[in-house]
């Protein structure tokens, strides 16, 4: 298989050196390995994702010296793809609506039958059937159905980034404890949750490495288990370091004052970005 790799914004706003941190990596590993670098929009928030911001993140990633393989994916226009593997795990048996709000899920979790609370979806709607959905509801995943779909010999995936090196094993027991049923498609939006239509989308791009900060190392385990469940290859994951500010707290893209358009107007060079980010 071709080293492929994928750098994936959300147009939300400007990228600062935390983005260029994870575009550089992703790309140059790619390039050294003689494999292929794509970009992807997830743009699936659609009050908040703006044209402008793509457009400068375009602007930001050719002045760094980034070039990618073929043409912009963007997630808002592959809308039907999703909805039609949330319609695969639905004939699984696997989905449940739900129309509760975050008072209600953190009300249920301070309830003292439920013993010490989790930061995981107490199941309050698991009984309801799909057919009785409304049109406010989320779709969740029955991860404990999930999980009896897939057998005693759970995924194994690997990681290559520092912090989490070596191959893991999906565990029931802590998957059903830190993940939950998970929100899969959005209250009222018709649009799945970041780790689904980005699980899918480097399924679809036949992504053979995602490389991406440690943060989102969490989302791994259950995007194993939803791509696992739908016969779609799993990649090799490669979670780096993160790009802190002076307070050692990560950087966001409120903090404009890193912001790599910033940088350019004050004549700062793409070469000075990969120094402040700690690369060559």
């Amino acid at each position: 298989m071709i080293f492929t790799a994928r750098f994936a914004p959300s147009p939300t706003g400007p990228l600062h050196l935390g983005h260029a941190y994870s575009a550089i990596l992703a790309h140059d590993m790619a390039r050294a390995a003689g494999g292929r670098f794509l970009l992807r929009m997830e743009d699936t928030d659609l009050q908040r994702s703006k044209p402008e911001w793509e457009a400068l993140i375009l602007e930001d990633m050719a002045w760094l010296g980034l070039t990618w393989d073929g043409p912009v994916l963007r997630q808002s226009e592959h809308l039907d793809g999703y909805n039609a593997r949330l319609d695969a795990l639905a004939d699984m048996g696997l989905l449940y609506p739900c129309r509760c709000s975050r008072a209600d899920i953190r009300a249920a979790l301070a309830a003292p039958q439920e013993g010490s609370p989790h930061e995981v979806y107490p199941g309050t709607c698991r009984h309801r059937p799909l057919s009785n959905r409304g049109p406010g509801d989320a779709l969740r995943l029955d991860l404990a159905r999930a999980l009896d779909q897939l057998g005693a010999d759970l995924p194994v995936f690997s990681e290559t980034g520092p912090a989490h090196e070596g191959r893991h094993r999906i565990d029931r027991t802590t998957a059903l404890e830190t993940i939950g049923d998970v929100v899969l498609s959005r209250k009222g939006e018709n649009i799945v949750a970041y780790f689904l239509a980005s699980a899918l989308d480097d399924a679809e791009q036949r992504i053979s490495h995602v490389i991406r900060g440690e943060d989102l190392f969490d989302f791994t385990a259950i995007q194993v288990i939803l791509l696992t469940l739908l016969n779609l290859p799993v990649p090799v994951y490669h979670h780096h370091r993160l790009i802190r500010d002076e307070q050692g707290k990560r950087l966001a893209k409120r903090d404009d004052a890193r912001a790599i358009a910033k940088y350019r107007r004050e004549g700062v060079s793409p070469g000075e970005i990969r120094r402040l980010v700690g690369l060559r």
